[in-house]
């Protein structure tokens, strides 16, 4: 197809129906180089049609808004208890860990073993109140201004407390999986406060189900370069599951 016009315009009809494209998959459908398609998705991206990935490029629509944790909480509820079953595997004695907001985070609370002894620290009420019956579980709640979206807490008194802390591990969420762009989240304050978790920990574990990747929120949280492992859903794209390996971060199909 070498006409510009039909070529743009089959990649917007594309991008509305499956919410991203490939540019490997355009250069064949349309039978130009993939330096072609590269050059319609600079153009369109340019205009603000759309915006570019890594080899491929997804819909303005999938920049995410902010929803409540009880809507969250209705979403992918399957593939978030795997991955929280999952990332409770990886959970060993005497484990000081950080657990950061939102609800594939509070599934991996209701999913530790009672008889690991471990530290927690969290943003979380829920998760707090979730682990605070089990005795072999000591729990630092951060404190700060209350975040009612998520029930979490926001602010300078949790990030003081922050950078006073080194952990083994950062249990993290996100709204959003880019390769180029990074992790985002939908909440300045959110934004913040996971920057000094990642801070605080030696290694960050990142929990997301596949419908993130592909996606911004409204504020970066950090770069790819930052993340150790990512547990998700068999469902992830499988050409960002091999670039994000080829980047030396582990990725576990859950």
């Amino acid at each position: 197809m070498g006409n510009i016009a039909k070529r743009h315009k089959y990649i917007l009809e594309q991008l509305k129906k499956d919410g991203y494209v490939k540019v490997q998959e355009l250069s064949q459908k349309l039978d130009v180089s993939e330096v072609t398609i590269r050059k319609d998705l600079k153009y369109l991206e340019s205009k603000k049609l759309l915006y570019r990935n890594h080899g491929s490029a997804s819909s303005l629509s999938s920049i995410i808004t902010d929803k409540h944790i009880d809507v969250k909480e209705k979403l992918q509820i399957d593939e978030k208890l795997r991955i929280a079953k999952a990332a409770s595997s990886l959970l060993e004695p005497n484990d000081k860990i950080i657990i950061a907001s939102g609800t594939t985070l509070f599934a991996f609370a209701n999913e530790i073993n009672a008889d690991k002894n471990i530290t927690v620290i969290t943003s979380s009420v829920k998760v707090s109140l979730t682990l605070c019956y089990n005795p072999n579980i000591d729990i630092v709640q951060l404190g700060g201004t209350m975040r009612k979206n998520s029930v979490s807490v926001i602010g300078h008194y949790a990030e003081n407390i922050l950078e006073e802390l080194s952990c083994n591990k950062l249990f993290l969420g996100v709204d959003g999986i880019d390769l180029d762009y990074g992790l985002t989240t939908s909440d300045m304050n959110e934004a913040r406060i996971n920057q000094d978790m990642i801070n605080a920990a030696q290694k960050i574990i990142v929990l997301t189900d596949s419908s993130k990747f592909g996606k911004r929120g409204f504020c970066k949280i950090c770069d790819m370069n930052k993340i150790h492992h990512i547990i998700t859903d068999v469902n992830a794209p499988a050409h960002i599951v091999d670039l994000l390996r080829e980047r030396d971060i582990e990725v576990t199909l859950v």
